[in-house]
């Protein structure tokens, strides 16, 4: 188990809130680390999804935290597709208790974003949480985190 937590880093992907927009994704650095896994947390829906009013969470990666671009299901594992604009969740139908969700990040490029995409009307908000947590760094073993 030691190696398990000296081998890896946590890094936030979206900040733990209640939200009822779009969040402003920080960009994710995984220079130093050979392996990605992002573990998506949902709390119960603030509101009744549906087809109109929805969360989808898009995840996007960029060689240089310039131009981004949408990942294929090449770049992720755990989904059996990837919707437009790099879907790899959806919020579609009622959510009535609390999830978590992981993904392999197996793409090339260097930086990731993951957006929480709100559509419709949502007047209440919904608990929201993303890390990415970056394993097989060149430098070994990871600091500890504070």
């Amino acid at each position: 188990m030691k190696d398990l937590h000296s081998g890896m880093t946590a890094l936030v992907a979206i900040a733990a809130a209640a939200l009822d927009a779009d969040n402003t994704p920080p960009a994710v650095d995984l220079q130093g680390y050979n392996a990605a896994e992002i573990v998506l947390a949902v709390g119960i829906g603030g509101i009744t999804f549906n087809g109109t009013n929805k969360i989808e969470f898009k995840l996007t990666h960029s060689d240089d935290d310039s131009a981004y671009e949408a990942v294929t299901v090449d770049d992720v594992l755990g989904v059996d597709a990837v919707g437009t604009g790099g879907i790899i969740k959806a919020l579609t139908a009622a959510h009535a208790a609390a999830g978590a969700y992981r993904f392999g990040y197996v793409g090339s490029k260097r930086y990731l974003k993951l957006t929480a995409d709100f559509s419709g009307t949502h007047g209440t908000g919904t608990p929201i949480a993303a890390v990415v947590l970056a394993g097989y760094g060149h430098d070994n073993p990871q600091a500890d985190q504070a």
